[in-house]
C-alpha cells in the first residue's frame, strides 16, 4: 500500500503546540522512571518469581520423559505432580501480584503525566493556546491522553513483563538445552527484518494519524464555535467541505497504519513457526545421534512453545506504545514551550506602560499592526476605538503581555514584557475579554480562582462592586451555591460579572478591557461600568469598546485604523478636531 503523500500537520504546523523532540521525551521518561524506580522494582522481582516457577513444570516434564527413555520406572508420580501443584499455585499468586503491581504503577504514571500536563498547559502563556486553537488542545487532553492512559495501564507493565519473561527462558533454554538456542538464531532474522521494516514506518505513520485526527478535531471544534459566523456568512459548505477533507486525509493514514500491522502480525506468526520447526528438526537430529537427551530436547521445546506468548505480548505492545509515544510526544511538547517562554527576573520600575514603533502580524508577512507608539501613564484612563478588524484587540493583548511584537517593543516600567514570566506579567496587568469561563464548583471555588486566600466579606465586596452581590445572595445556598455542569447554569451577563469580581480580587495595577461587558444590554452596561468606577480608581485602564460612552469617559482617546493610531487625544478635543473620531461619534449618537 502507498503511504499517504499528506501530512495533515503540515500546513498548520506553526500554528499548534509542538510535538517533543525525541530528546525531550527520553529526558521526561527518565524522570517518569526515577519516581516510580521502586514499584519497576517491585514489578521486576515478582514477575522473575512468576517466571521461574512457570518454568518448573517444563524441566519436572522434560526429568520424566528423560528417565522414561532410559527406561526407568521410578519417576516418583506423585511428588512430580505435587511439583507442578505447588510451582502452579506460586506462579498463580505471583501472576496476580504481577498484574496487580503492574496496575499500579501504570495507574500511578498516568496520574502523574495528566498531573504534568495540566500544571504546564495552565502555566503556558494565553497568546501561546490562542494561536494552537482550541481543536488542538483538545485533542491532546482528551485524545492523546486517551491513549496514553490504555498504554500506561497496560503497554509499559505487559511490556516490561514480557521482556523479563523471554529473557528468563532464553537463559533458561541455554542452561538445560544449549543446543537449541540455534532455533532462536534461526528464527531471531525473520523477526528482526520483519519488525525493522515495520518500525522504520511506523512511528511516523502514527504521528501523522494523530495529527489528522487533531486537524479534524480542530476543524470541527472551530465550525462549532463559529456557528453564528459561518451562518452568517454562508460558509457552511465550505466548512463541510473542509471537514470532509481532513476526515478522508486521517482515514487514509488510518488505512496505512492498519497495512502496516496486517504486514507485521504474519510475520510474528511466521517466527513462531520457524521457532518451534527449528527445534524439532534440528533437537530430532541430535537426539538420534546422542548428541542431545529426549528429556533436554523436550524441556527446550516447551521453553520454546511457552517463548510464543512473551514474543507476542513484546510486539503487541511494543505496537500499542508507537501509538503512545506519539500521543506522550504531543503532551510532553508543552515543554518545549514552557522553555522558551520562561522570562528573567527584571522586575519593572514604575507603571507607565510604552508601546514603542509595535509591529505585529498573525501570519509570516502580514502585519496587523504597523509601527504603533502609544504611551500609557500610571493612573490614565485609555480608550481604544474604531471600527471592526482596525487592531484594536490585537493591540490590547500586546499591551496585556499575550502577544510578543514582531518588530518594536511593549514595555512597563522599562521592562519589556516579553521577557517577563508570564507570571510576572500577570501580577502587573490583567486582560479582561469578551470571553468568559464557569468552572464546575462553588460561586466561592470560582471567585478564588483570583485570590485563594480572600475571604469571604471579601468576596462578597468583589460581587457588589460589579452588581453581583443580589443574584448571587438570592441562591439558596449564596456563595457555597453549585455553578457550571450540573450546578445552577448562569447567564452570560452573570458569567461576566464573575469574571470581573475576579478581576477585582486579583488586584492588578493596570487593566486591558476588551469589549468586558459587552454580553449586556447597553443600560445594564452603564451601570456596570459606573460601579466599576470605584473599583478602578488609581489603577491604570486600557478599555477596547464600540460603545463611545466608554471613550467619553476616557483621559485620552486612540483611534485606530487599518493598524495604525491615526488620532491621540481627549473627547472633546477630538470631536472639534472633526477627524475619524467626530465621524464615529456623530454616527453612534445618529445626529449625521
Amino acid at each position: 500500500m502507498k503511504r499517504p503523500e499528506y501530512d495533515p500537520a503540515a500546513p498548520q504546523e506553526a500554528a499548534r503546540l509542538p510535538v517533543a523532540r525525541t530528546a525531550t521525551v527520553r529526558a521526561y521518561l527518565k524522570t517518569l522512571f526515577k519516581r516510580h524506580r521502586r514499584a519497576f522494582g517491585w514489578l521486576t522481582l515478582v514477575n522473575a518469581v512468576a517466571a521461574l516457577s512457570g518454568m518448573v513444570g517444563p524441566w519436572l516434564l522434560g526429568n520424566v520423559v528423560e528417565k522414561l527413555s532410559h527406561g526407568k520406572t521410578d519417576v516418583d508420580l506423585p511428588y512430580v505432580v505435587l511439583g507442578f501443584v505447588c510451582a502452579l499455585a506460586v506462579q498463580t499468586v505471583f501472576v496476580r501480584l504481577t498484574r496487580l503491581r503492574g496496575a499500579v504503577l501504570g495507574e500511578e504514571m498516568l496520574a502523574d503525566l495528566r498531573e504534568d500536563f495540566l500544571v504546564r498547559a495552565v502555566a503556558l502563556p494565553p497568546g501561546v493556546l490562542e494561536r494552537a486553537g482550541t481543536g488542538d488542545l483538545l485533542s491532546r487532553i482528551t485524545t492523546d491522553v486517551d491513549r496514553l492512559s490504555h498504554a500506561m495501564r497496560d503497554a509499559v507493565p505487559q511490556l516490561t513483563i514480557a521482556v523479563i519473561w523471554a529473557g528468563l527462558l532464553i537463559g533458561a533454554l541455554v542452561v538445560t538445552a544449549p543446543e537449541l538456542a540455534v532455533a532462536v538464531v534461526i528464527a531471531a532474522p525473520i523477526l528482526i527484518i520483519g519488525g525493522r521494516w515495520y518500525f522504520r514506518r511506523a512511528p511516523s505513520a502514527y504521528r501523522s494519524e494523530a495529527a489528522g485526527y487533531a486537524a479534524v478535531a480542530s476543524a470541527l471544534a472551530e465550525t462549532v464555535d463559529a456557528g453564528r459566523t459561518v451562518e452568517t456568512h454562508r460558509l457552511g459548505d465550505r466548512r463541510v467541505e473542509l471537514g470532509d477533507t481532513r476526515i478522508g486525509q486521517w482515514v487514509a493514514w488510518e488505512r496505512y497504519t492498519l497495512y502496516l500491522r496486517m504486514i507485521l502480525f504474519p510475520v510474528i506468526n511466521m517466527t513462531h513457526t520457524v521457532a518451534l520447526a527449528a527445534v524439532l528438526v534440528v533437537g530430532g537430529g541430535l537426539a538420534i545421534n546422542g548428541w542431545i537427551t529426549v528429556g533436554a530436547l523436550t524441556t527446550g521445546a516447551l521453553f520454546i512453545q511457552m517463548l510464543v506468548e512473551p514474543v507476542n505480548m513484546m510486539i503487541r505492545w511494543y505496537d500499542e506504545l508507537q501509538v503512545a509515544q506519539v500521543s506522550l510526544a504531543r503532551l510532553v511538547g508543552v515543554r518545549e514551550v514552557e522553555a522558551a517562554a520562561i522570562g528573567d527576573d527584571t522586575e519593572p520600575d514604575g507603571r507607565t506602560v510604552l508601546a514603542d514603533e509595535v509591529r505585529f502580524g498573525y501570519l509570516e508577512g502580514r502585519d496587523v499592526l504597523h509601527g504603533v507608539t502609544l504611551t500609557v501613564e500610571p493612573g490614565a484612563r485609555v480608550a481604544l476605538v474604531g471600527p471592526s478588524g482596525a487592531g484594536k484587540s490585537t493591540l490590547g493583548r500586546l499591551l496585556a503581555g499575550i502577544y510578543s511584537p514582531r518588530l518594536g517593543d511593549i514595555t512597563l516600567g522599562g521592562a519589556a514584557l516579553d521577557r517577563m514570566s508570564a507570571e510576572q506579567v500577570r501580577s502587573h496587568v490583567a486582560l479582561v475579554n469578551q470571553e468568559h469561563h464557569v468552572f464546575v464548583g462553588t460561586v466561592r471555588d470560582n471567585l478564588r480562582l483570583a485570590r485563594p486566600t480572600a475571604s469571604d466579606a471579601e468576596l462578597w465586596t468583589a460581587l457588589r462592586s460589579v452588581d453581583a452581590h443580589a443574584w448571587v445572595a438570592g441562591f439558596e445556598h449564596g456563595l457555597d451555591t453549585e455553578v457550571g455542569s450540573g450546578g445552577v447554569s448562569l447567564t452570560p451577563a452573570q458569567a461576566q460579572q464573575v469574571a470581573l469580581a475576579r478581576l477585582v480580587l486579583a488586584d492588578p495595577h493596570t487593566l486591558v478591557l476588551d469589549e468586558a461587558t459587552s454580553l449586556m444590554d447597553p443600560r445594564a452596561a452603564r451601570h456596570l461600568e459606573r460601579s466599576l468606577a470605584g473599583v478602578l480608581e488609581g489603577r491604570t485602564v486600557v478599555a477596547i469598546a464600540h460603545r463611545l460612552h466608554t471613550a467619553h469617559d476616557a483621559d485620552v482617546i486612540a483611534v485606530v485604523e487599518d493598524g495604525r493610531i491615526v488620532e491621540l487625544g481627549g473627547h472633546d478635543e477630538l470631536v472639534d478636531a472633526e477627524g475619524p473620531y467626530a465621524a464615529l461619534w456623530h454616527s453612534w449618537h445618529g445626529d449625521r
